[in-house]
């Protein structure tokens, strides 16, 4: 299997140490798919997290594609519309045969700065600057909300979720460095050709979009569009062909209601375990 590089489209963010050689350092045990921490042994060094196909558990909601692809297909749409929240991430061979290599943030062996997108609060005491998501109990008996950031980026973040389906937005995937810069990762299981947004983000749902992610859908759209530039072809060999019709259909969708979505009625709105 190739490097991503081959489909002609290249994201700006492209990562040379993530093509480099690996040395793989452990297992990440809590993953339900085989995810393995790896050394990159480049230069500029770093860790990555490796995703071989061989480790993917089949998906009866997704039986075509891999994992791994719609992990790299993922950096390419936010490239390429502009968003630019999730790790670089390619599409290459590794010591477990092909699979995704995704860029570590931060420091694998050091806890992240403790500043959190997602949280949990007592039921109905919503700080200022969150919004309640949905309310619960802990397994304890604990009534409690689950709240969500309103910063902007996040705001962004939503409206990229939208545009990928993302399946599986989940608290911990949300992911703030050390500069306070926002990340996202986990996007295995996005990109289906069905709705199935879920996501702990829904502080939003049905409010108008801004100007800046109407414009970074434009932007999307138009990548789309341009044959020359190649991202379509790029997608086209990491997704099915379906989900690549869906994914321009769906920024056309939002471009045209200038809305985020609601959940579907049909499918659950929320990932579990949430957080």
């Amino acid at each position: 299997m190739a490097t991503v590089a081959d489909g002609g489209f290249r994201a700006a963010s492209d990562d040379a140490a993530l093509l480099g050689d690996l040395e793989v350092v452990g297992r990440v045990a809590d993953s339900s798919n085989l995810s393995v921490l790896v050394r990159l042994l480049a230069e500029d060094g770093g860790h990555a997290i490796y995703k071989p196909v061989r480790g993917e558990a089949p998906l009866w909601d997704f039986p075509e594609g891999t994992l791994a692809g719609r992990e790299v297909a993922a950096h390419l749409v936010s490239e390429a519309g502009g968003w630019h929240v999730v790790p670089p991430t390619v599409l290459r061979d590794g010591p477990l045969g092909p699979g995704s290599v995704q860029r570590w943030i931060g420091d694998p062996f050091s806890p992240l700065a403790d500043d959190l997108v997602v949280d949990l609060v007592p039921e109905g005491k919503v700080p200022s600057g969150w919004v309640a998501t949905f309310s619960g109990e802990t397994p304890s008996g604990r009534a409690v909300t689950v709240v969500h950031s309103t910063r902007e980026d996040v705001r962004s973040l939503t409206v990229l979720d939208a545009v990928i389906n993302n399946s599986d937005r989940k608290g911990s995937h949300c992911l703030r460095d050390s500069t306070g810069r926002l990340w996202a990762i986990d996007h295995g299981v996005s990109f289906h050709s069905h709705p199935k947004l879920r996501t702990v983000l829904w502080g939003w749902a049905g409010e108008p979009l801004v100007d800046g992610d109407l414009a970074r859908l434009e932007r999307l759209l138009d990548a789309l569009e341009d044959g020359t530039r190649g991202l379509t072809d790029a997608l086209e060999a990491l997704l099915p062909h379906a989900d690549v019709d869906a994914l321009r259909g769906r920024v056309e969708g939002l471009l045209r209601r200038r809305r985020h979505p609601r959940p579907s009625p049909g499918w659950p709105a929320v990932p579990w375990p949430p957080l």
